[in-house]
């Protein structure tokens, strides 16, 4: 990867739907160039999937939550795959410290909440956890 497909994707980040013309426009670049660029990068698992943002209160009845997660052993890749399969499970990140792994969750209300962290904390491998309810959003 170069300048050029760094900044590409930097625009793709901010707009996923922005124009092959407008992108060539703002890279001045042709069409055709940065047309053939993306579907490199595509093709070569840089660009995984195209998605949207959702303002934090477009969905007010959506319950957030962040579970940190201490792990057993060697456990890290079984856990990781079984907390990859819950549909209410949003996204996982790994991270140093005295968790292994932060699980953002969410449910429809406190009811969903719970049985998802109980089933959470069934998984073979999960030592012990921590769940915050996560209130308003101060910067995205």
């Amino acid at each position: 990867m170069d300048d050029i497909d760094h900044q590409l994707l930097s625009l793709l980040r901010s707009d996923a739907r922005i124009p092959v013309l407008t992108l060539a426009q703002k890279l001045r670049l042709s069409r055709t160039t940065v047309q053939k660029r993306i579907d490199k990068l595509e093709s070569s698992g840089v660009i995984l999937a195209y998605t949207i943002k959702v303002k934090s209160d477009a969905e007010p009845h959506q319950i957030r939550a962040q579970m940190n997660i201490a792990l057993e052993g060697n456990s890290a890749h079984a856990v990781h795959a079984a907390l990859r399969t819950l549909p209410h499970v949003h996204s996982l990140h790994t991270t140093n410290g005295k968790w292994d792994v932060i699980a953002e969750i969410r449910a429809d209300n406190l009811e969903v909440l719970n049985l998802v962290l109980g089933k959470i904390r069934t998984i073979a491998g999960i030592a012990t956890s921590e769940t915050n309810i996560l209130l308003s959003v101060l910067k995205l």
